[in-house]
C-alpha cells in the first residue's frame, strides 16, 4: 500500500541520497502508483533515479513522468533591446 509515509519516504530519498540530492522531483500518489514528475538535465539522471527508487522501493508501483531540460550553449548571440 502506498501512503504518505512512503510517498515522504521517496522524496527523502531522492534529496538526502549523497549522489544524487535532487530537490526537483514531485512525488505523488495516484490511485495504487507512485508518480514521479519534474525535469532533469539528462537521461542519465532520470535513469538513476528511477533506478534508486525501484531499488529501495520494489513493491511500489512507479509511474515517471521527467522529463529532460536542455541546457546547451546558445548557438548565436542575443538581441537584448
Amino acid at each position: 500500500m502506498i501512503d504518505e509515509y512512503v510517498e515522504a519516504a521517496v522524496q527523502r530519498l531522492l534529496t538526502e541520497h549523497g549522489g544524487l540530492a535532487e530537490q526537483g522531483i514531485t512525488v505523488a500518489r495516484r490511485e495504487r502508483t507512485m508518480v514521479l514528475c519534474g525535469e532533469v538535465e539528462s537521461p542519465a539522471r532520470r535513469d538513476e533515479i528511477v533506478r534508486l527508487v525501484e531499488e529501495n522501493f520494489p513493491d511500489v508501483p512507479l509511474w515517471v513522468d521527467i522529463g529532460i531540460t536542455r541546457a546547451n550553449a546558445p548557438s548565436e548571440a542575443e538581441d537584448l533591446l
